[in-house]
């Protein structure tokens, strides 16, 4: 059934062609790394609900940890005030980022993001000086506000709101191969003739998600982030994605010896229970806000900042990674993604297979249109749904990327699935 523009369905989705796209399956009810649907049908949620339920659907221990807040603080103005919740929530995740001091919060990954750009610019402004430019990677993608926009990759994302964008520099995605490349561009970036225009470079480490998880390795992230400091200028890392396990380390850049001056984190952060984010930096960058000067504060914010739930939500999830040895259940994931993805290397209609941690990445050689709008993402959704699997690919490249709770038999279902997908292009 497809829904047309006179249907009386009232909500209007996210990525989807309303035209053309079908009516949305209603889920009811979640349980570990199962989702169901008003029929009781039980579907695999291959995708962790877009990357953001990592300890599992329903999980009790947050669920009591936000009922629990619930009736006791809900939501509190957090400028000029703050909460117990929201105290711990920055004092477990600065015990896991311990090279930064201060935690920003907001509620999406658009927003954390934002915050940070918003950060960089006014960190220089605040010293004094005008350095206005932003590097990027040429492929990124770092959310769908404005500020997030400009600095994310020109292309079908943005094209209706390109005019709006402000200038970026873009450089290669230091991919296999590109790596030498990609490291030029940002030294000649940061030659004697621009270093003083340049305020930061954003990248997400490791994993580019959107642009059909593209992946490089730690080692050139490592050094560039070193060129940049170098050349002082602020490093960001987008580990909106990549955060809380889902490379196989708790942070992505976890696997390099150099540091990001700012990170920006949520989807995992609640275990997919709550919209927050936080924004994290170093004491140099906060020092340089503090003054008597009133108008060199952060002119950053929003409503639900610190949200006492989502504050609940998040050290609850922390906490789970002690108690149910998540990173275990990550490097048992990756294992077992290792081996899959052995099996199908060298697969006549696989162009590449690329796996980092619990992410699993099949790109088939594009047969028509390839990139996002590739027809095969349809063809490819349906097949899986068929089988109660939810993957939802991204043009013509197909991800695994799991609750870590999900079982080796749920996740061998999973595979065998793409197995019989690839078969059958």
């Amino acid at each position: 059934m497809v829904t047309d523009n006179n249907s009386a369905y009232p909500i209007w989705h996210p990525y989807t062609q309303m035209q053309t796209d079908g009516t949305p399956v209603k889920m009811v009810r979640g349980e570990g790394a199962h989702l169901f649907d008003e029929q009781g049908e039980q579907y695999i949620d291959a995708v962790a609900s877009w990357w953001t339920n990592i300890h599992g659907h329903s999980h009790p221990a947050i669920a009591t940890a936000i009922a629990a807040q619930a009736k006791q603080l809900e939501q509190v103005i957090f400028a000029g005030f703050t909460h117990p919740a929201a105290i711990e929530l920055a004092e477990q995740l600065l015990r896991r980022i311990p090279f930064h001091h201060k935690v920003f919060y907001s509620d999406n990954g658009s927003t954390a993001v934002e915050a940070a750009i918003k950060m960089a610019l006014q960190f220089w402004w605040n010293l004094g000086q005008e350095k206005r430019k932003i590097i990027a990677f040429r492929d990124a993608y770092h959310g769908d506000t404005f500020g997030a926009m400009s600095v994310s990759a020109r292309g079908v994302f943005t094209a209706p709101y390109s005019p709006l964008l402000f200038d970026v520099v873009f450089i290669d995605t230091p991919v296999k191969g590109s790596e030498a490349a990609a490291l030029m561009q940002l030294k000649s970036v940061l030659s004697e003739e621009t270093k003083n225009e340049i305020a930061a470079f954003i990248f997400e480490p490791l994993v580019l998600g959107s642009a059909g998880m593209l992946m490089y390795e730690p080692e050139v992230l490592n050094e560039m982030i070193a060129i940049g400091k170098a050349h002082q200028v602020l490093t960001i890392a987008d580990e909106v994605m990549t955060g809380f396990g889902r490379t196989g380390k708790f942070l992505a850049t976890d696997y390099c010896a150099h540091k990001p001056d700012i990170i920006c984190l949520s989807k995992g952060i609640t275990g997919g229970f709550m919209p927050f984010a936080a924004t994290t930096c170093t004491q140099a960058i906060y020092d340089a806000f503090l003054s008597n000067d009133r108008a060199k504060m952060l002119f950053h914010g929003h409503s639900y900042t610190g949200n006492p739930l989502g504050c609940a939500a998040g050290i609850a999830g922390l906490r789970l990674f002690e108690e149910e040895n998540t990173l275990g259940n990550v490097a048992r994931i990756e294992k077992q993604h290792a081996v899959f993805a052995e099996q199908l290397s060298g697969h006549r209609n696989i162009k590449e297979v690329r796996q980092r941690g619990t992410i699993l990445a099949i790109e088939l050689k594009p047969k028509g249109e390839g990139g996002y709008l590739s027809s095969v993402r349809n063809t490819a959704y349906h097949f899986f749904m068929d089988r109660k699997i939810i993957l939802r690919p991204l043009g013509n490249v197909l991800y695994v990327l799991p609750p870590y709770c999900i079982t080796t038999h749920d996740l061998e279902l999973v595979h065998t699935a793409i197995r019989d997908f690839v078969e059958s292009v």
